[in-house]
């Protein structure tokens, strides 16, 4: 059975900076796509960045474009996403997810098409 975990939220102030962490156990990860995503309160859940199988491509929504990178260990099986320059809008729920058919062009962003999902992890921004 996939399990996504991840780790990594907290309190920070605007300007500051979090790592998050997405450990992935219980079957083959080989071709699978990567994302991570965010529900805030009274929100759809919107996507955030992604990565492919190799971790030579990456996506990003453009409200983190430049100030959140996404990054994958294939051997230990886990997915980290350094957000930087925070902003109060930032504010979620952070969920990590695993898309085994990550095929089209567009695949990165929809909620629909990952398989799997972790329990998530508040980030919350003061101002």
């Amino acid at each position: 059975q996939v399990q996504l975990v991840e780790s990594g939220g907290g309190l920070v102030q605007a300007g500051g900076s979090l790592s998050l962490s997405c450990a992935a156990s219980g079957r083959t990860f080989s071709s699978s796509g990567m994302g991570w995503f965010r529900q805030a309160p009274g929100k759809e859940r919107e996507f955030v960045a992604a990565i492919s199988w190799s971790g030579g491509t990456t996506y990003y929504a453009d409200s983190v474009k430049g100030r959140f990178t996404i990054s994958r260990d294939k051997a230990k099986n886990t997915m980290r996403l350094q957000m930087n320059s925070l902003k109060p809008e930032d504010t979620a729920v952070y969920y990590c997810a695993v898309d085994f058919r990550p095929y089209g062009s567009s695949w990165f962003s929809n909620v629909k098409g990952f398989d799997y999902w972790g329990q998530g992890t508040q980030v919350t921004v003061s101002s």
